[in-house]
C-alpha cells in the first residue's frame, strides 16, 4: 500500500531510520486504512502516494524535531485514524502510547491495527476535557500530541493539562498559522506552557507544513480544561 521508494526517500531527508519491521508494521496500518475507509470514513487522502507523504512520512517527521527518550509516554489527543499517535507507536513500538478519541470506532480500527501489528497501546474513549480531570491521567504524560484538531488557542487547553512539568505538548498545524500563533501565546501562558519552538519545513517540495513544540513549565491551574461548550464559546486569549 506505501509507496516504498517515495516513503524512504521523503523521510530520508529527516534524518530518520525505519527499519523492514517497522516499516512493514506501518504498511500494514496503511493498508487496513484503506480498506476500511471504504465502509467507514477515517481519511480524505487515499492515492498511495498521497497516504505515503501526506499522513507517513508527516508524522514521522516529529522524530527530526522532538527528542522522544526510550519508553516515554505519549498521548495523542483526538488521535482519530491514528495520526500521528498510531504511525509513531509502530515506527517505535517502546513508546507508551495512549489514544484519546471521543469516537468509539475510530479507536476500534485503532485497536485492530495494533493487533494486526502485535502492538500494545492504550485506548482511552473519553472527550479530552473529561480524561483530563482523572489523576490518572492529568499532568502523567512526558509528550501530548494532536494534528490539526482545533485552532492552538482551544487545542492548548485540551493537550496541556495532560502533560507533567518540563514535558512538552507537540502541535502539528498548517504553516500558515501565524495569527492563529499570536492568538495562543496568552493561552498558552495561563496553562502553564510556553512556545519554545515553532518549526516550518517543507514535508516536499512546496508542500509546508508547520510543528509547534510547547514547553509546559508549570502546573495547569485545575479549572482547565473547561468543559467543551465553554472553550468553544470563549477561547482563552
Amino acid at each position: 500500500m506505501l509507496n516504498k521508494d517515495l516513503f524512504y526517500s521523503t523521510i530520508q531527508k529527516f534524518d530518520i531510520t525505519v527499519d523492514e519491521d517497522a516499516f512493514a508494521r506501518l504498511d500494514k496500518f496503511a493498508e487496513m486504512l484503506i480498506e476500511t475507509n471504504k465502509s467507514f470514513n477515517l481519511t480524505a487522502i487515499k492515492e498511495p502516494d498521497d497516504v505515503t507523504v501526506k499522513h507517513f512520512a508527516d508524522c514521522l517527521a516529529i522524530f527530526n524535531y522532538v527528542d522522544i527518550p526510550e519508553n516515554a509516554k505519549v498521548i495523542d489527543v483526538g488521535t482519530g485514524a491514528g495520526f500521528p499517535g498510531l504511525v509513531l507507536k509502530l515506527a517505535r513500538p517502546d513508546i507508551q502510547m495512549t489514544f484519546l478519541d471521543s469516537t468509539k470506532k475510530k479507536l476500534g480500527f485503532i485497536e485492530s491495527v495494533l493487533n494486526e501489528c502485535g502492538v500494545q497501546g492504550e485506548i482511552l474513549h473519553m472527550r479530552a476535557e473529561e480524561a483530563a480531570q482523572l489523576s490518572k491521567y492529568r499532568e502523567q504524560f512526558d509528550f501530548s500530541t494532536a494534528r490539526a484538531v482545533a485552532a492552538l488557542p482551544v487545542l492548548s487547553e485540551y493537550c496541556l493539562p495532560f502533560v507533567k512539568q518540563g514535558g512538552t505538548f507537540v502541535s502539528m498545524k498548517s504553516a500558515e498559522s501565524n495569527e492563529e500563533m499570536n492568538e495562543a501565546k496568552m493561552a498558552i501562558g495561563i496553562l502553564g506552557g510556553k512556545i519554545q519552538e515553532d518549526i516550518v519545513f517543507d514535508l516536499v517540495e512546496n508542500m509546508p507544513r508547520r510543528i509547534i513544540l510547547i514547553k509546559k513549565n508549570s502546573q495547569t491551574p485545575t479549572k482547565y480544561p473547561r468543559p467543551s461548550a465553554q472553550i468553544a464559546k470563549k477561547p482563552l486569549k
